[in-house]
């Protein structure tokens, strides 16, 4: 399983500006999470400080036991072990063939003989539908394999977890649908934790189970899907939808005075290039037929039954609607599931 990362605290600034502050956040370990937010609000940032790339000035990131932001170097090299990354670019090495970069690793962190190495990088490749691509150069293949051979590099360590900047960045919509597939897939192969920075709003309401939002300079909101997806934060709903009406603006955000106008405008008529409003649940992807269910799947369940009566009624119900009638009895919900008053459901401790 992989493993918890707990997040406290962190502000990290260049200068006299602020990135972020005071970002506080629990990765469960083996679920898969998403990191949204306007561009310019430091998402990357913050995936660079939690491997120790960049150093925060205040708070923790503690992995295993381990804090990332105040431990020694040695110490940061062997957690560092469990982090496989996959960047925006894929970061490949242009004049090395996909097998010798994903090999990369493997021989540069470890002892294991070249025969060993051939199984991993053989496997991993497979793993993320590479196999018989290995001799080919990044610039002989396309974006979206660069992407997959990317991953296949960060997987080939073992991680337990697996940071993702932007992996659908420079992809269309089919190329991103399938590496998002490939990323449940994974995870239900390997169970382990999984960040993902991304734009995309609809990998973000169907791969998730935990969602978080930076804006301002903070983090907004960071918990199970539902209440992000079925939030009524201004912010929140204004970048769900790609709308223009809301708090975030071209550069900046916007002060009072625009927003009124805008709110005016919409109120006349004035269509501002959005879609409908797209709060609300949408079905998560599930794993290909064949592979295994995802271990993180029950886990989370559990953890969200747990604290069901702290959540937003909207959120009540879209985990209660996502459940099967047997997982339903499973945790001991009642059968007036659906009250029209709006009383929360009974759940058994």
């Amino acid at each position: 399983m992989g493993a918890e990362v707990v997040v406290e605290g962190l502000t990290k600034s260049f200068g006299r500006q602020t990135i972020w502050q005071d970002v506080t956040l629990t990765l469960p370990p083996g679920e898969v999470s998403v990191l949204l937010g306007p561009s310019g609000t430091g998402k990357s940032v913050f995936l660079k400080s939690m491997i120790g790339l960049l150093k925060p000035e205040r708070g923790s990131c503690v992995v295993n036991g381990v804090d990332i932001v105040r431990c020694g170097e040695h110490q940061l090299y062997e957690t560092r072990k469990l982090f496989g990354v996959l960047f925006q670019d894929g970061a490949l090495f242009g004049s090395m063939n996909l097998y010798d970069n994903v090999a990369f690793p493997l021989r540069e962190h470890t002892r294991k003989s070249e025969t060993e190495i051939r199984r991993i990088v053989l496997e991993k490749l497979e793993m993320t539908g590479l196999a018989g691509a290995e001799k080919k150069l990044p610039g002989e293949i396309s974006g979206g394999m660069r992407k997959r051979a990317g991953l296949a590099r960060a997987l080939v360590l073992d991680p337990e977890i697996i940071l993702c900047d932007e992996p659908d960045s420079g992809l269309d919509p089919v190329r991103t649908a399938y590496l998002s597939q490939l990323l449940i897939d994974l995870n239900a192969q390997i169970d382990a934790t999984i960040l993902i920075v991304t734009h995309n709003i609809n990998l973000a309401r169907t791969v998730p189970d935990n969602i978080g939002m930076l804006f301002r300079k903070e983090l907004v909101m960071f918990g199970p899907r539902e209440v992000l997806l079925t939030s009524d934060e201004p912010v929140v709903r204004q970048f769900l939808n790609g709308s223009r009406l809301g708090p975030i603006g071209m550069s900046e955000e916007k002060d009072s005075a625009q927003m009124a106008r805008e709110q005016a405008q919409a109120e006349s008529g004035h269509h501002d290039g959005s879609t409908e409003d797209v709060r609300g649940m949408a079905p998560q992807l599930r794993p290909t037929p064949g592979l295994p269910e995802r271990a993180g799947v029950r886990r989370r369940q559990d953890r969200v039954m747990r604290i069901l009566h702290t959540l937003p009624p909207a959120a009540r119900e879209g985990i209660i609607e996502s459940l099967t009638p047997a997982e339903q009895s499973h945790y001991g919900l009642s059968s007036g599931l659906h009250r029209p008053d709006g009383s929360e459901p009974a759940v058994s401790p």
